[in-house]
C-alpha cells in the first residue's frame, strides 16, 4: 500500500430531492472538488444526507468520480462515502469503488481520510495500484 497526502477544495451546492421523495426529509447536494498534491484531480458527485432530531446526529452517503492524475498516472475512479455522527462523535469511511479505475488507474483500490483544520480540507489516501 502507498500513502499520499494533500489538500482539496470543495463546493457543495444544495439540490432539489427527486420528485416524490420530499416527505423523506433528505438533503441532496452536488459535490465539486479540486485535489492538489500527488492526486492532482477534480471530482463531481452527489450527496444525500439526513439530520436526526437529536442535535449533533446525522448521516450521509455520497458518490464522486475523481478524474486526473495519481502519482502521474492518468485516469478516473469513483469514491464512495459513508458518514455518520452521533451526538457529535463522527465516523467516516471513504472507499474506492471496486473496479472503478480507468486508463492507467485500472485496478486501483484504497481508502481516503479527510481532515478539516482551520477551514482547510486535507486528505490522506492509502491505496494500491497494480504496477506501481
Amino acid at each position: 500500500m502507498a500513502q499520499i497526502n494533500g489538500s482539496f477544495e470543495v463546493k457543495l451546492v444544495p439540490q432539489p430531492v427527486a420528485a416524490g421523495t420530499e416527505s423523506a426529509i433528505l438533503g441532496r447536494m452536488s459535490i465539486a472538488k479540486q485535489f492538489y498534491g500527488e492526486l492532482n484531480a477534480h471530482s463531481l458527485g452527489e450527496m444525500l444526507a439526513s439530520r436526526s432530531v437529536t442535535p449533533g446526529s446525522a448521516g450521509y452517503v455520497a458518490m464522486e468520480r475523481v478524474t486526473g492524475t495519481l502519482l502521474g498516472k492518468k485516469g478516473s475512479f469513483v469514491l464512495m462515502h459513508l458518514g455518520s455522527m452521533q451526538s457529535g462523535a463522527s465516523e467516516l469511511k471513504i472507499q474506492v469503488v471496486p473496479d472503478s479505475g480507468s486508463e492507467e488507474l485500472i485496478g486501483l483500490s484504497g481508502l481516503m481520510q479527510i481532515e478539516i483544520k482551520d477551514g482547510q480540507h486535507f486528505y490522506t489516501f492509502d491505496f494500491s495500484l497494480p504496477g506501481s
